[in-house]
């Protein structure tokens, strides 16, 4: 892997069409961006050139993340580049830590919206599906049969997810008093098929 990655840097791997190749502060950076993140897109704010970069050297960026457990995917429809989690094991990095059940109940919520859009051909040409707040608020109502978090504390985790790549937040409506939300093709890979599974059946025997 230091071979490989001295190897971008240094230029003998042909860089971007058009562009530089990466010095060493960028390749560093963008790896770990993605490490952090999860799920990134090529209009994603303040990651400078990690999407470009990933996606022009997906083989060292897949090589890489295999070493640290993960599978590393490169969506072109989407623009989407991201890390999908071991399915099993025991792991150790930050992303592992233990979501609350209030953020659980929400990225269930979230995951279910991007369902039903899919559904109901409601996706737009970037992939995105729209709703807001109330309509999260709803299926947490419906479908984990619960009362949904206070708006401030929805906002909050809600931006939780926005940082990992699977919702983006509009502008809040003062007087309706709900925030448009797109829920983006990214949360497939934070809330994957079999941990959909896992939730909903935990939701509807009202564990935990």
């Amino acid at each position: 892997m230091l071979e490989a990655f001295r190897s971008i840097v240094d230029g003998d791997e042909p860089p971007p069409p058009g562009a530089r190749a990466p010095n060493e502060d960028e390749l560093t950076r963008a790896l770990q961006v993605l490490l952090k993140t999860q799920v990134i897109y090529a209009n994603s704010p303040g990651i400078g050139r990690t999407y470009e970069l990933a996606r022009h050297y997906a083989p060292f960026f897949k090589d890489y993340f295999a070493c640290l457990g993960y599978g590393f995917e490169v969506a072109h429809r989407d623009q989407m580049v991201s890390l999908r989690l071991p399915p099993e094991g025991v792991r150790h990095d930050i992303v592992s830590e233990r979501l609350r059940k209030d953020e659980t109940l929400v990225l269930l919520a979230l995951r279910m919206a991007y369902e039903e859009g899919l559904r109901d051909h409601r996706v737009t040409t970037d992939g995105l599906v729209e709703c807001t707040t109330d309509d999260i608020a709803d299926t947490l109502r419906t479908a984990a049969r619960i009362d949904p978090p206070e708006e401030a504390r929805l906002i909050e985790i809600l931006r939780l997810f926005s940082r990992r790549g699977a919702v983006r937040l509009g502008e809040r409506d003062r007087t309706e008093r709900i925030t448009p939300l797109a829920v983006l093709p990214g949360i497939g890979v934070i809330a994957p098929d079999a941990w959909l599974d896992a939730i909903r059946t935990w939701a509807e025997a009202g564990e935990g």
